[in-house]
């Protein structure tokens, strides 16, 4: 290492942790960008969310949703990211999605066993998330009302975007992930949609309709050329990855899609930031490193990356405490995303 010397390297010393007296969640989370390990990659990733606010190029936010989230307890956390407008777009498994309409339904999430007999819980129609109950009679409820309520769109193809609004307008909870983001004008995308309890809504669906030669059909490469539009019509973007999955892989790839086949100059995102607990040395997509997608142009070369290998239920609270304890929102302009048939235009509002 060239030019690097004794004095250099021993600079800067690590800082001790103090949680003696009122600490707030935000202060916690910038004492930890003094310290050592997994506890600096958060302050790291919470410096890096702070960039991307505050840059005046106005980079559109995409956040990438996989993981048990709901059944963690995060719903509000994410909630209220929408509701203060610190993310711009969301990308989600189909569950995520799904587990928020079914509590805005009214129905819960219940303290369970990881230990559980889960034969009985099936006599029972109990389903087990780990350590979460859910009532399985519930979800073939909203099952049901997923179908019937897709069924009153007119016969078209549709995004999953227009199905999750389509399904939020039917919403009516100001703590639900879904509503707040329909209210708010977030477009909310579920590429792997068919692998969820939404894709099973939509299946009940198909076999009302499977005779009609009018009917719903989910258009998952109008999903595709929705995003790259986003990306298209965006001075700058930033994402955010709390787990992996087909959201981080979907999100990369629109960059790649966005460069050589719709022949723009676009380079790859701006920033990056990374909760897994999965690690890269496995070689699979959860776990990599936000330097390797540099090798594919998802990620500038010079982007400013940050990542925490840290389980989700505790490394995003930190990291939306940090965002919300400073009110990083303040002034900080929503997007309006205009559809004019497969045509989009963002503007600020």
């Amino acid at each position: 290492m060239p030019g690097i010397t004794r004095k250099s390297l021993l600079s800067k010393p690590v800082k001790a942790v103090d949680v003696d007296g009122d600490v707030r969640v935000h202060e916690l989370v910038e004492s930890f960008k003094s310290t050592s390990i997994q506890a600096r990659n958060i302050g790291m990733a919470a410096q890096v969310y702070e960039n991307m606010l505050k840059d005046p190029d106005r980079p559109t936010i995409i956040i990438g949703l996989a993981g048990p989230l709901i059944a963690a307890g995060l719903r509000k956390v994410l909630r209220d990211l929408v509701h203060y407008g610190l993310v711009d777009v969301i990308v989600s498994t189909g569950a995520i999605l799904y587990q928020d309409i079914y509590q805005a339904r009214g129905f819960k999430h219940y303290m369970g066993s990881p230990h559980a007999d889960d034969t009985v819980l099936r006599d029972l129609s109990i389903d087990r998330i780990y350590d979460t109950y859910v009532d399985e009679l519930k979800f073939e409820e909203t099952d049901r009302f997923i179908a019937d309520i897709i069924e009153s769109m007119p016969p078209g193809a549709y995004s999953s975007r227009e199905v999750m609004d389509r399904l939020a307008a039917e919403l009516n909870d100001e703590n639900s992930i879904v509503r707040t983001a329909y209210v708010k004008g977030v477009p909310m995308f579920s590429p792997a949609l068919n692998d969820s309890s939404i894709g099973i809504g939509l299946t009940l669906l198909h076999f009302r309709q499977k005779e009609m030669k009018e009917r719903f059909i989910l258009d998952s490469i109008k999903d595709n050329y929705e995003l790259v539009q986003i990306i298209l019509n965006s001075k700058k973007t930033g994402v955010i990855y709390i787990g992996g999955g087909t959201p981080k892989n979907w999100i990369n790839d629109a960059e790649v899609m966005a460069g050589y086949a719709f022949n723009s100059d676009i380079k790859g995102h701006s920033y990056a930031i990374q909760i897994t607990a999965d690690a890269p040395h496995w070689g699979g997509l959860s776990g990599s490193t936000l330097e390797e997608a540099r090798s594919w142009g998802k990620i500038k070369k010079r982007a400013t990356v940050a990542t925490a290998y840290v389980e989700a239920s505790i490394g995003l609270p930190l990291l939306a405490g940090y965002l919300l304890g400073k009110k990083l929102y303040r002034g900080r302009k929503r997007l309006s995303f205009d559809w004019k048939g497969t045509k989009l235009y963002i503007r600020k509002q």
